[in-house]
């Protein structure tokens, strides 16, 4: 009798827990993580040194830190189609006001910021209060965003930066990329936010169910037009990184980066609909994904070739990820 008793709540626990691993959305993310870093493992010998790791993070930390803004719109069930767009832009006028217009380094910075919050913004203006759908409004403001980088730089690249804005692309703190640094710092933030503040809470309210999010007092407004600016933001951070990397303004950067940014999102785990997902999860998937590209480049598969690939992998994520749920 007393064998039952105590058989039984540790039966239930071990349910519980086993319940709460299949329910995680980090569980596919950690064991495609894990599965893929096995095989690439096998595929080549100098995968697992510490000279690669560091090499796969730094090329994925600009499209990596996209994905922290494009993770908080899809969590709210949008999608910014413009990230991409608007880092270029953000890059562009940076340096404009650096080179052209012979501000200090500081102040070109504080304008990259300033331009890509302005965009989320206009963003989440056109999606909250005018009520239009995200995928629309943010396919029409990349338009818009190209467009405007290339009449403001003429469509060439504006270079002569100040030599320490490199520091953000290519510096190196105790051995480790300062985008690296940078791209964790974020992600730390956006747990922080996401995780431990009653806005965190109203970004998987509203994805969720919008309208029980409204009626139970969320300002849905407010906070979709924030995640449009938090999403501004990240694209003016990636484009401070890519602008210290290039060391110049480069109108035409990012196309389709908003494409890889959204993948990682998925890849993490994230439901592409709002409502489920980690920001944990969307660092696990740029890993995953920069592990994949660096992978199929050390095995000699053709580019074309690797997008095709990409893009099946993308489809399975989304399929188990559907079949988990």
């Amino acid at each position: 009798m007393s064998h039952e008793s105590t058989a039984s709540p540790v039966a239930s626990l071990g349910t519980a827990i086993a319940s709460r691993i299949r329910h995680s959305p980090l569980i596919l993310p950690l064991v495609g993580l894990a599965l893929v870093s096995i095989a690439m493992a096998f595929a080549s010998q100098n995968f697992f040194t510490v000279d690669n790791i560091l090499n796969i993070l730094r090329q994925q930390s600009i499209i990596g830190i996209l994905a922290i803004g494009m993770t908080f719109v899809i969590l709210t069930g949008g999608i910014d189609l413009s990230v991409g767009a608007v880092m270029a832009l953000c890059g562009t006028i940076g340096a404009g006001l650096m080179v052209n217009m012979g501000l200090p380094g500081a102040v070109g910075l504080l304008g990259i910021i300033g331009v890509g919050v302005l965009f989320g913004l206009f963003n989440g203006f056109l999606v909250a209060w005018g009520r239009m759908p995200a995928i629309i409004v943010t396919l029409a403001t990349m338009l818009v965003a190209r467009g405007l980088g290339l009449v403001y730089s003429g469509g060439y690249p504006i270079s002569g930066l100040p030599g320490w804005i490199s520091w953000f692309g290519t510096g190196r703190i105790s051995g480790i990329p300062v985008p690296v640094i940078i791209m964790v710092i974020l992600y730390a933030l956006a747990w922080v936010i996401l995780q431990r503040t009653s806005f965190g809470r109203h970004v998987y309210a509203i994805g969720g169910n919008e309208t029980a999010a409204q009626l139970s007092g969320v300002n849905v407004k407010r906070v979709k037009l924030l995640v449009f600016m938090i999403s501004g933001f990240t694209s003016a951070m990636a484009a401070i990184v890519l602008t210290g990397r290039l060391m110049s303004g480069q109108p035409g950067a990012g196309v389709a980066f908003e494409l890889d940014a959204i993948a990682m999102v998925v890849l993490g785990g994230a439901a592409i609909s709002g409502g489920r997902g980690l920001i944990l999860g969307t660092l696990i998937g740029a890993v995953l994904l920069g592990i994949i590209n660096n992978g199929l480049n050390l095995m000699g598969i053709n580019p074309y070739l690797q997008d095709v690939i990409k893009g099946l992998i993308i489809l399975l994520a989304i399929y188990i990820g559907r079949e988990w749920r």
